[in-house]
C-alpha cells in the first residue's frame, strides 16, 4: 500500500490532485485509516494510469469518470489509442528537432513549416474522443444506428461519399458560390438525418477533419479527387461563418 505523498512522487500528479479526484469520486483509495491517511493499491494505480491517459487525450475528469464506470470500458482499446498517439508526438518531436538542427547548420533557407504541423494527431486525438465520449451528439448516434445492418450502413456511407464527390466536380469554382454552399447545407442535412443533430459549430470542426491531412483526408479526395476535401473545408468555413 502507498501513501498519497508517495504516489504524487511515483506518479508527478501533485497531493492537491489526488485530493480532488477523490472528493469528485474519479479515483478513490483503497483504504483510509482511522487517522484519515489515504492508502492506494496496485489496482488503483492502475486505475489512475487510465485516468492519465484520458487526460492526455484532453478529456475533462467528468467525462473520465463515466467511461472508466462503464461496463463499455475496454482498457486494451484505450491503451492501443494511447500508444498511436504517443507514437504520433514522437514523430512530430523528432521532425522539430531535425528542422531545428537543419536550421542551426544551414540557417533559415528552408521556409517550410510541414513540421509544425499537428493536423493528423489532433485528427487522432477526436477520433480517439468520439469513440470513448458520451456526447449527446454520440449518445444520438448510437440510437440512430441502433439495428442497422451493415448493408445500410454501406449504403448511408455511400451517400457521404457521394456528397463528397459532387464537391469534387465543383472544386474549380468558388467555395463562396451557390452551388458550393448549396451543397454544404447538403452535406448538414445528410449528417443530421443519418448520424447526429449538425450544428453549424459541429460542423465546422467536421470541416477541419476532413481537411486534416489524415485517413478522412485521403478518402474524400479518392471519391472527389485531388484538393476536394480542401475545398469542401473552405465552403464550410464560409457557410458557418
Amino acid at each position: 500500500m502507498m501513501t498519497v505523498h508517495e504516489v504524487s512522487r511515483l506518479t508527478g500528479v501533485s497531493i492537491r490532485a489526488l485530493h480532488h479526484y477523490d472528493r469528485i469520486g474519479l479515483f478513490r483509495p483503497a483504504r483510509v485509516t482511522e487517522a484519515g491517511y489515504r492508502l492506494y493499491d496496485d489496482g488503483d494505480l492502475e486505475r489512475l494510469q487510465c485516468i492519465l491517459l484520458f487526460k492526455e487525450l484532453q478529456f475533462p475528469l467528468k467525462d473520465i469518470k463515466e467511461i472508466l464506470g462503464s461496463s463499455a470500458f475496454d482498457r486494451d482499446r484505450a491503451l492501443d489509442q494511447q500508444i498511436t498517439l504517443l507514437e504520433m508526438k514522437k514523430e512530430h518531436l523528432e521532425n522539430l528537432i531535425d528542422l531545428a538542427r537543419k536550421m542551426k547548420m544551414t540557417g533559415v533557407k528552408n521556409l517550410s513549416f510541414e513540421a509544425f504541423d499537428t493536423k493528423k494527431m489532433d485528427e487522432y486525438a477526436r477520433q480517439a474522443k468520439a469513440f470513448w465520449g458520451q456526447t449527446p451528439e454520440y449518445r444520438e448516434f448510437e440510437e440512430k444506428s441502433k439495428g442497422r445492418t451493415v448493408e445500410e450502413n454501406n449504403r448511408i456511407s455511400a451517400g457521404m461519399m457521394e456528397i463528397f464527390r459532387e464537391f469534387g466536380g465543383m472544386k474549380e469554382s468558388d467555395p463562396a458560390g451557390q452551388a458550393a454552399q448549396e451543397q454544404v447545407k447538403k452535406l448538414q442535412d445528410y449528417i443530421t438525418e443519418h448520424f447526429y443533430t449538425c450544428s453549424e459549430k459541429i460542423l465546422l470542426s467536421l470541416g477541419q477533419m476532413y481537411a486534416g491531412g489524415g485517413s478522412m483526408t485521403e478518402n474524400i479526395n479518392r471519391a472527389g479527387g485531388k484538393g476536394t476535401a480542401e475545398f469542401a473545408y473552405r465552403a464550410i468555413e464560409i457557410y458557418c461563418h
